[in-house]
């Protein structure tokens, strides 16, 4: 088993090498105090659950974890009130979710984290993945991102069971 670490710095270490990283807006915050919509990105360890993927835009990435292209429909519940809530659905859904299909290319390759799933409590993040950031990369709405070529390299290693701990 393969623990990746992200610190609070933006230093994302696997055993092939330490890569720049993104995370959330308002920095870290203790796995108990995350809340939805605060763009902090959650304190933590977890496991790495499945690659979705744009086979419109990308290869599918190689990777022994389980993978899946990304389908129109695709969308992930955000609605703390839902009973889908931190759950993947199918657009159109009737309350708040993300698309999965974005127009910019951050979710061209993601990494499903195990984050509030076992199983999700209202209201304490939803949606937080590991997915390819912007150039420069500049913060996200509290998930970690790798450039797009970083990502392939880490899911290169990655196997079931594998965690990712963000951590100060």
């Amino acid at each position: 088993m393969t623990i990746f670490t992200v610190t609070s710095s933006g230093r994302f270490l696997a055993p092939d090498g330490e890569y720049a990283a993104a995370l959330g807006k308002s920095g870290v915050v203790a796995e108990a105090d995350k809340r939805e919509g605060d763009k902090a990105s959650p304190l933590g360890v977890y496991r790495l659950r499945r690659v979705l993927y744009r086979a419109d835009r990308v290869a599918e990435p190689e990777t022994r974890l389980p993978v899946r292209t990304i389908r129109d429909d695709d969308g992930w519940c955000d609605a703390p009130d839902d009973p889908a809530y931190n759950r993947p659905v199918r657009l159109p859904y009737p309350a708040s979710c993300e698309e999965m299909k974005r127009e910019d290319e951050l979710y061209d390759i993601i990494v499903i984290l195990a984050h509030n799933d076992a199983p999700p409590v209202p209201g304490l993040g939803s949606a937080i993945f590991l997915h390819c950031a912007k150039p420069n990369h500049p913060p996200t709405l509290g998930c970690v991102a790798l450039a797009r070529a970083d990502l392939e390299a880490v899911l290169k290693l990655a196997q079931p069971g594998d965690l990712l701990e963000i951590r100060r």
